[in-house]
């Protein structure tokens, strides 16, 4: 399990988080929502300790969590892969930093499931589309087959078409791994239709944590009635009944 127990991150004289404390269990989803700056990427890089807390710790299975080498999926994949390296070798770099044997037969798995074709490992970032890059940074951040994933908006840089396919290939695969995955999103429809829970991040704080059936309709708090309407108005989310 994920255990972010009370966390603090300064920023300057204030601070990014406040007093952060969410769980995450094995098999389950929990999408980070809110508006920009409020604290959603810091919490990803806080959790990768590429960001010290203050206060607080950050555990899996009551270990560090850098024990359970967390896969990444960033927002912008091209960018997340260096230029001059084939994909075949970016996909590989967790396994050869650990030097284990090759996966053939696990890259093979993940690429049918990402609907991706093994001769695309021999092309280089900037000659695949943006949602082929995508999908194979999925397989990357899967490839060492991590108990948690995190995606930080894994679909924004994607047309709404592919942003929908991709969404149901993660959690499909979600479903046949069993891996955690905590989902950075503005994507209040992606976080209701796929979410377990929903986390509502503001000024660094926690607004709430819900499941998405108490989210839209019994929400509490009055920043998460203005992320479903604001959703609403932009065509995201239904009007709940």
């Amino acid at each position: 399990m994920l255990k972010v127990d009370h966390v603090w991150v300064r920023r300057g004289a204030g601070f990014a988080l406040r007093n952060i404390s969410l769980s995450l269990f094995p098999g389950k989803t929990l999408a980070v929502v809110g508006e920009s700056g409020a604290g959603k990427s810091t919490l990803i890089a806080t959790i990768l300790d590429l960001v010290k807390p203050w206060k607080g710790e950050i555990t899996w299975a009551g270990a560090s969590v850098q024990t359970c080498s967390p896969g990444l999926v960033m927002q912008e994949p091209r960018a997340a892969f260096n230029p001059v390296l084939s994909l075949r070798q970016s996909v590989l770099e967790p396994i050869v930093a650990r030097n284990e044997d090759m996966p053939h037969e696990r890259i093979k798995r993940l690429s049918d499931s990402l609907e991706l074709s093994l001769e695309i490992f021999d092309r280089y970032p900037g000659e695949i589309s943006i949602g082929q890059a995508q999908r194979v940074a999925i397989l990357r951040a899967l490839i060492a087959a991590p108990p948690l994933v995190l995606l930080d908006e894994p679909l924004s840089a994607l047309d709404a078409v592919i942003q929908k396919h991709t969404a149901k290939l993660i959690s499909d695969l979600q479903q046949e791994e069993g891996f955690a995955a905590m989902i950075v999103t503005h994507d209040l429809g992606y976080a209701m239709a796929y979410a377990d829970e929903i986390a509502v991040i503001k000024s660094g704080g926690i607004e709430e944590v819900s499941t998405p059936q108490t989210f839209a309709k019994e929400s509490k708090s009055g920043y998460s009635r203005l992320l479903m309407e604001a959703a609403m108005a932009l065509g995201a989310l239904e009007p709940s009944a």
